[in-house]
Order: structure tokens, then C-alpha cells, then sequence
């Protein structure tokens, strides 16, 4: 389905066909034993960065290949085929480096870009706290200035990569006292094995197993005042500016896991007999795939609509707000409809649909929650 982008060009489909002989090979192997281990191993990181999957928007001077995010998209789409539970590797591209490169200084960039790019670094971004949610502006972290260093006290939960993050970028108060809250939020970057950081245990989800999720904790936490990103009390700003993407990134994995589902659960309904014939040729079958069908086109068209203009450089804050909550509860109700076409084998975990209900569940609640998108359209459509 995917081939058809309007926005794709030659190369692109070049580059999407060697990251599909690649995951052939060293992914889809291997994914049931990932998500039985709860863990993407590091090998596999360094080989996705061998091959120039890692960060390829990056400029060349770092060791990227300063490609337009057409190819992040591709990375994105192909990844989701095998299973949702490879999303840490769409966070560390699209969602944690771009803060690096939009407001990294150059020793900051030089230092922490090229093995972002190799696989040899894993990042993650710590926002949510077990207290604080969407509402950025209330994280109780703090960072408070001494001499050259910054001293980190709080603690993070549900940070996707946590346990294998080599570098974190922490949303914390460089100033408790601003008001409002979100005037004294500051990005400070830690990176494991500073005095004072750890990580707590790797948290049991419903599903994405493979993705490794974690608490991060910091007790006067010892950070080198030049990690700071950009300016201090700038925070809420860069994250504000950078959100677009995240939610984009969310909506394309969201439509891509529909896409999928549909395709399987269509190969499905043409084997499975009951009655004397497949399930396929009942009416219901029929009006439930045609109405699924109708929906992902929908979605599809809307969300490539999205990454034309997003390539573009346009602002599209509402739309891709809109975008997020209606696929991620697009992907919640396909996922029941086809698990149900698939009778008592959508609940074998033998059959993927059955991974694909448990994986879908989260997405309408990270990257921030779908009542806090309807929030952001209600509030741009003038109410």
C-alpha cells in the first residue's frame, strides 16, 4: 500500500527496498524471541546503523546522510510491519536527535550525533513523571546551577528505551519559581554512568514487549552545566516546536499498523471456511472489511497529505493533532473488528492480530492523550 506515496520519490523506493531485504533478515527472524525476551538487542542498533538507518536526516558532516524526511517515514512504515514494539527505534531518530540538531551546540553535536548514527549510543527522552503527564509545566524535576554542574533530583516513568539509554534528554525546572510553570523548564542531556543516575526496573506493559520501558531516577544527580541544550528556561518552547513531528511520527505507525491488519485479517477471511464456505463471502465479513477499507483510506490520504506539507516546513499543529487521536482510534477499533473476524485463533498468540490489540492500546495516550489533542483543535477552532 505504501509504495504509492505521492511524495516519494525514485530513491526513496530504492531505499525502502533495501531496509525490507534487511529486516527480512536480521528482524522478522527474530521478533517473537524479542518480544519473549522483552528486549531489542544492541547488535541489532548497530547493525540498523551499518546500514544507514539510524538517523539518515542528520547532516553528512556528523556521519549522517542529510536525507529529507521522506526516508524517516519509510524507516517508520517498514519497522511497524514487523511489530510496534521497534517504535524505540522512531523515537531516537525522529523524536530525541532533532532536539541535538535544532538546539545542540557544535561540541554538543560533534560529541553525541555520530554515535547516535552508528547504533552505538541509544537515546531516550525523559517527559513523563509519576505524577505528571501531558501536563508539562507541572514536572517536579529539578536542576539547580552549581558552579559548572547542574544537580538533577526527580524521577521519570514510562520512557520508552529507558533501560538501554546511553543518553537521556530531561525535561526538568531550572527555575521552580517561574510563573507560569512552563517559564522555567530547561532540556539538560544525562548520559549513563553520571554519579547520582539510575534506572529503575524495566516496567511490565500490556503489550510492545519488546520495547524496553523504564523508570529513570536522579538523586543529586552530578550533570556537566554544558549539557544543558539551548538556553536555559527554554524548554517548554523547544519541546512545543519539536511536537509536530512526534505526533506525526505516532499518526504514520498508527495508520501503517491498520493497513497491516487489514491485509492479513483480508487473507484470513478467504481461507477460513464455516458453513460450507469462507467467511469472507457472509455479508458481515463483507460490510466490516468494506467499512475498515473505507476508513484506512481515509486515513492514508490525510496522513500523506500531513508529510507532504511537514516536508514542506509547514505548521500544521491542528491537524496533526487531529491526525494522532483519529488513527490511534482508528488502529483500537480495527484491531477489535479483525481479531473478531478471526473468531477464538485471534486470541492465539500464534496469530499476530492478537500482538497487534495488545500493542495498539498506548497509542492514544502517549505522545500526548487524545483528550489533550481534542484540547488543541477545540482551542484552534476558536472555542
Amino acid at each position: 500500500m505504501s509504495q504509492s506515496h505521492p511524495y516519494l520519490q525514485e530513491e526513496h523506493d530504492i531505499f525502502r527496498q533495501s531496509l525490507q531485504k534487511f529486516l527480512q533478515k536480521e528482524a522478522v527472524p527474530h521478533f517473537e524471541e524479542w518480544e519473549k525476551e522483552k528486549c531489542v538487542p544492541r547488535d541489532f542498533w548497530r547493525k540498523l546503523g551499518e546500514q544507514g538507518f539510524l538517523c539518515p536526516q542528520v547532516e553528512e558532516g556528523y556521519g549522517g546522510l542529510n536525507t529529507d524526511f521522506g526516508y524517516s517515514v519509510i524507516i517508520n512504515e517498514e519497522l511497524e510491519k514487523v511489530g510496534t514494539g521497534l517504535i524505540g527505534v522512531g523515537l531516537h531518530n525522529d523524536i530525541v536527535m532533532p532536539y541535538i540538531e535544532a538546539y545542540g551546540s557544535e561540541e554538543q553535536k560533534q560529541r553525541w550525533l555520530p554515535k547516535a548514527i552508528s547504533g552505538e549510543m541509544i537515546s531516550a527522552i525523559a517527559m513523563t513523571e509519576p505524577g505528571v503527564g501531558s501536563d508539562l509545566a507541572a514536572v517536579k524535576t529539578t536542576a539547580v546551577k552549581d558552579g559548572n554542574h547542574y544537580i538533577l533530583n526527580g524521577e521519570k516513568t514510562f520512557i520508552t528505551n529507558g533501560v538501554q539509554s546511553d543518553l537521556v534528554v530531561v525535561v526538568c525546572k531550572t527555575d521552580p519559581k517561574a510563573q507560569p510553570g512552563h517559564k522555567g523548564i530547561s532540556l539538560i542531556v544525562v548520559e549513563a554512568g553520571t554519579a547520582g543516575f539510575s534506572k529503575g526496573k524495566q516496567l511490565e506493559k500490556v503489550g510492545q514487549h519488546s520495547q524496553d520501558t523504564s523508570e529513570l531516577i536522579f538523586e543529586d544527580a552530578y550533570v556537566p552545566a554544558e549539557n544543558l541544550l539551548g538556553e536555559e528556561n527554554k524548554g517548554f518552547y523547544y519541546l512545543m516546536d519539536q511536537l509536530q513531528q512526534e505526533r506525526l511520527v505516532v499518526a504514520i505507525g498508527a495508520i501503517v499498523g491498520v493497513e497491516r491488519m487489514l491485509e492479513q485479517t483480508m487473507d484470513y477471511v478467504q481461507q477460513r471456511t464455516a458453513f460450507g464456505q469462507p467467511i469472507g463471502k457472509f455479508q458481515n465479513t463483507q460490510f466490516k472489511m468494506a467499512e475498515m477499507a473505507t476508513e484506512a483510506k481515509i486515513g492514508r490520504t490525510f496522513i500523506d497529505q500531513l508529510i507532504a506539507k511537514h516536508m514542506g516546513g509547514e505548521e500544521m499543529v491542528n491537524e496533526v493533532s487531529m491526525a494522532k487521536w483519529w488513527t490511534t482510534d482508528l488502529a483500537q477499533k480495527v484491531a477489535t473488528e479483525c481479531m473478531q473476524l478471526y473468531g477464538g485463533y485471534g486470541y492465539m498468540e500464534e496469530y499476530e492480530i492478537a500482538r497487534r490489540y495488545r500493542d495498539v492500546a498506548v497509542g492514544s495516550i502517549y505522545a500526548g492523550s487524545n483528550e489533550i489533542m481534542k484540547n488543541i483543535i477545540a482551542k484552534n477552532i476558536g472555542l
